[in-house]
């Protein structure tokens, strides 16, 4: 068993990740989903990172970073696209993390902006698709990339489309058989690092 926090994108708590979270605890995990926005969800991309904006893009981060305090060390640390922001900062600061799951989004891990290099024995799956503009188009390619260069332990997985937040059934971006795929990797990575694994994840 392993113990997830995973946070939402800048729709909000939508429906679709509540879904993704029952998944995962139906095969023996626990998730924790804290809600960043107190309640708000978005019709779109745009609407949600206006009210990030407008709220501060650090003070969400440090939100997010916050809730970790109140939960165990040994956490897996998940986010769907700008939940990546706390996941990925958890991940790489705070110690006794298991792993990450990033899903639609990367930061890089060196430069001005980063959180530092990516820490050994942290464990890390990146997720997104091939053709998804803000993915391959705004940087987040390359940071995954530099991720895959500094440990072993990583993997990236691209899938076929263009969709953003393929993998949130309650969106029309929803991508039915990639997040089908999506589900059973992590489902992997979660038992590999509880030492079922007969290999990486």
């Amino acid at each position: 068993m392993a113990e997830v926090l995973l946070f939402h994108h800048a729709q909000g708590l939508t429906p679709g990740i509540h879904v993704f979270a029952e998944h995962l605890r139906d095969a023996g995990h626990v998730v924790h989903t804290p809600d960043l926005f107190d309640g708000h969800i978005f019709e779109s991309i745009e609407a949600g990172m206006a009210y990030v904006e407008e709220t501060g893009f650090d003070t969400l981060r440090e939100r997010g970073v916050s809730i970790a305090q109140d939960l165990p060390a040994e956490l897996v640390y998940a986010g769907f696209s700008f939940g990546v922001l706390p996941a990925q900062q958890l991940a790489q600061t705070r110690p006794g993390a298991r792993g990450a799951l990033l899903f639609h989004a990367c930061l890089p891990i060196s430069g001005e902006w980063s959180f530092g290099p990516w820490p050994d024995g942290v464990p890390v799956q990146i997720h997104a698709m091939d053709a998804d503009p803000i993915f391959m188009g705004d940087g987040d390619i390359d940071a995954a990339r530099e991720i895959l260069e500094q440990t072993s332990d990583a993997a990236l997985f691209l899938y076929p489309g263009d969709g953003h937040y393929f993998a949130d059934s309650s969106l029309p971006s929803y991508d039915p058989e990639a997040s089908a795929v999506l589900t059973r990797r992590v489902l992997d990575f979660l038992r590999h690092i509880n030492g079922a694994g007969d290999g990486p994840p």
